[in-house]
């Protein structure tokens, strides 16, 4: 059957249409706008009204994407920036009185839980175990570890994520070495507590992931994080976007999800390698399921 799922990120409004079956999930269409949620709340910790018209409309067009594209059953989800927000009901009512989608907000625990769904239902073969998954988002950041298909056995979530640190500690385009470390300071502090168990393998997902992949290959090691901070921190984000084709926007938010990543990669003691799938997929593989 052919699903859909938009999913409302704190940088990001993503559309993922697949077919599931009993063999998977096979993606026919994927897209994503630069919404930005995080860096609009304002002081309160509400959404401003012109920023959810914004995000409504882009709701409305992904909407109309998967509907054309036939997909039966679309799912709607918000992560960290609406479950936050001190208006994140009321922006959920309005998503759902303008578009009619029904918006769920997922808990920590859910967030952590679908992304460990999605990495090891989209791995080739038989995911090692036990297996680790880091969810990199905007807003918030996952590690979990557990046992293909949907078995956790650990999981934490922290209120850390590519968009909150950048826009904390990464302000000069490029940033500046005092900013790097700023930011990594924060990043140490904020998972100091964190001691995740043994991993046998471990896999990366997530927006962060995902574009890194494109400048750092599939292997998320020490010194390719390294290299790719280097790549993205020397020159302005518009240069670094068009060498690397990656959008000017993400650029921004590599260098605080590179050293989260570089962080948790550190804590779980293995080489982190980049996931296929996240929280869309597994959410869809388990629609199929149920």
């Amino acid at each position: 059957m052919r699903r859909a799922c938009i999913d409302i990120g704190s940088n990001t409004t993503r559309l993922l249409v697949a077919e599931t079956s009993a063999d998977g999930l096979v993606a026919i269409h994927e897209e994503r706008v630069f919404t930005r949620i995080g860096a609009a709340l304002t002081d309160d910790g509400t959404i401003p009204h012109e920023k959810r018209m914004e995000v409504i409309e882009v709701i409305s067009a992904q909407l109309r994407i998967a509907r054309e594209l036939g997909a039966g059953e679309i799912h709607g989800v918000a992560t960290a920036a609406i479950r936050g927000a001190a208006d994140g009901a009321e922006f959920v009512d309005a998503v759902t009185g303008h578009t009619g989608l029904e918006l769920t907000v997922l808990s920590d625990e859910e967030e952590a839980r679908l992304a460990f769904r999605g990495a090891a239902g989209t791995l080739a073969g038989t995911p090692p175990e036990p297996l680790g998954v880091l969810d990199v988002g905007g807003g918030s950041s996952e590690v979990v570890v557990g046992r293909a298909p949907d078995r956790i056995d650990w999981w934490r979530s922290m209120a850390i994520g590519s968009g909150s640190i950048a826009r904390a500690h990464l302000h000069g385009d490029p940033p500046s070495e005092r900013e790097l470390d700023a930011a990594r300071a924060a990043v140490a502090d904020a998972l100091d507590a964190l001691d995740p168990p043994p991993v046998a393998a471990a896999v990366a997902v997530g927006g962060s992931a995902t574009s890194l992949g494109r400048i750092a290959g599939p292997t998320l090691d020490e010194a390719s994080l390294t290299r790719s901070l280097a790549r993205l921190t020397t020159e302005p984000a518009a240069a670094a976007a068009a060498r690397h084709g990656i959008d000017a926007e993400r650029v921004r938010l590599l260098p605080a999800g590179i050293l989260i990543l570089q962080a948790l990669g550190d804590r779980l003691g293995t080489t982190v390698t980049v996931g296929r799938g996240g929280i869309r997929e597994g959410l869809l593989l388990e629609a199929h399921r149920a």
